[in-house]
């Protein structure tokens, strides 16, 4: 059963300087928390981009739609708002946005 997406998070530290990858079509900030672990907050602009993970990873979809890719699989599957995917550590996926932009947290599991 999935979580809902949280609207908002208490008590954290944000970077300022935001993560800017690919020209500028993906842009996230960082957030950690008091227990230690942190989250990336970010947006996704039209396009398909490839991402490797060291650590697992959940993506949330605050906004928009996508569809996604896992490395080693063949299907495409769609994201919406409030859905969610998992990736495994050293691995990595494939997102694309067709038009607008996604809104995403992703946690680093």
């Amino acid at each position: 059963m999935q979580d809902s997406v949280p609207v908002s998070f208490a008590n954290v530290e944000v970077t300022a300087k935001a993560n800017v990858y690919f020209d500028g079509k993906v842009v996230s900030h960082t957030v950690r928390f008091a227990d230690g672990s942190k989250k990336t907050l970010g947006l996704i602009y039209a396009g398909s981009f490839h991402f490797g993970t060291d650590a697992p990873e959940r993506m949330q979809i605050v906004a928009g739609t996508c569809r996604v890719r896992l490395d080693g699989d063949n299907e495409w599957r769609s994201y919406g708002k409030n859905g969610d995917f998992r990736v495994p550590g050293k691995s990595g996926f494939d997102i694309a946005v067709e038009s607008g932009l996604v809104e995403y947290i992703c946690s680093f599991e």
